[in-house]
């Protein structure tokens, strides 16, 4: 994703009257993703200070629930009605900043924020990033931590890779970063629910099962709210990086609706030599002003075979090493409708 892209959204969001879909849907939860903050050498992941003020002072003034991720997901396990206007704040990676500068306004705030962890950086003692011991600081005030593995490698088989190796190294990354994680911060860190953040946002259907069978609900770098009908084994989140962090763009991630869909396919791909690829899309209900976009902002052809079924393919090849096709509708409430679908390039 890139500024068009973001743009090109929002001003189609903008300039398009309102339809009634009469759609009844359910109540959505929205989770933000921050790497850095006030950390302008890397605009890419990094997010303003003034940005990140102004954010939280929305969420105050308009009345939004902060809650802890790790709250939303039992809500949903439990089967229980998620609230109005629920966010939850994540940090990945660990970085210093997220102590010395996101630390003392989320404290201010009173928020509750999740932090997936990359454990070796923070066991090497770089300056970089925040210690262990700010990290037991920090969970004296809401904070909770989670995995984001050992050493926040690649985790798709490498193409020197066999399965059985690849699965050693999986299993490996997970495990002892969870048990850096208990060692540190307390034997019930990260614990009902487990919680992984891919690293890169990268998975595809072996790591999911992986992930599934070591205990793991997933966390993805993939656009879009969570409800009941969400897969918890990717667990969507809208990205605040500087390009996507403006005050218009925030407030209609914030919010936007799980978009009715019944089925994918394919459900995660890497790609070799179909590129760009398809994916076909079946909806629950009918959608108006269903738009769909690759990461440079691109319309992409929608080719309806029903009036709930439909393929989307883009007009050019998708560029290494990620890219997303993301689809917006209008809900009758004036409110978007949101899907983003990863796909990941492999160079050959």
């Amino acid at each position: 994703m890139n500024l068009k892209y973001i743009l090109s959204i929002l001003v189609f969001i903008i300039i398009i009257p309102l339809y009634s879909t009469n759609i009844k849907y359910e109540n959505s939860a929205v989770v933000f993703m921050y790497h850095r903050f006030g950390e302008s050498s890397y605009p890419s992941t990094n997010i303003t200070i003034k940005q990140f003020k102004y954010q939280m002072n929305y969420l105050k003034e308009n009345n939004y629930i902060v809650w802890p991720l790790s709250k939303i997901i039992n809500y949903i396990l439990d089967k229980k009605e998620l609230p109005k206007k629920i966010v939850a704040l994540t940090i990945d990676d660990a970085y210093i900043s997220t102590f010395t500068k996101a630390y003392p306004i989320l404290k201010a705030y009173d928020y509750p924020f999740t932090v997936f962890i990359n454990t070796n950086s923070v066991n090497k003692k770089s300056k970089y990033y925040m210690s262990w011991q700010n990290m037991r600081q920090m969970k004296k005030n809401k904070a909770e931590f989670a995995n984001h593995s050992l050493s926040h490698d690649y985790l798709i088989l490498k193409d020197n890779e066999t399965k059985d190796i690849w699965h050693k190294r999986v299993v490996n990354e997970i495990n002892f970063a969870q048990k850096d994680l208990h060692k540190e911060l307390g034997i019930n860190t990260n614990e009902l629910p487990r919680l992984f953040s891919y690293p890169f946002g990268e998975y595809d259907k072996n790591l999911l099962k992986s992930l599934k069978e070591l205990g793991y609900f997933g966390v993805t770098q993939t656009s879009g709210p969570i409800n009941s009908t969400s897969d918890l084994m990717l667990i969507k989140r809208y990205s605040m990086a500087e390009l996507f962090a403006n005050s218009k763009g925030f407030i209609t991630k914030l919010n936007s609706l799980v978009m009715p869909i019944k089925s994918v396919n394919p459900v995660g791909a890497i790609l070799k030599d179909k590129n760009p690829p398809k994916l076909r899309i079946r909806l629950k209900e009918e959608l108006n002003n269903l738009r769909c976009y690759i990461s440079s902002g691109k319309l992409i052809k929608i080719k309806w075979i029903s009036e709930k079924d439909l393929e989307i393919v883009a007009n050019t090849k998708l560029k290494s090493p990620r890219e997303r096709y993301t689809c917006t509708a209008l809900a009758d409430n004036g409110n978007w409708y949101w899907y983003s679908h990863l796909w990941i390039i492999k160079k050959r």
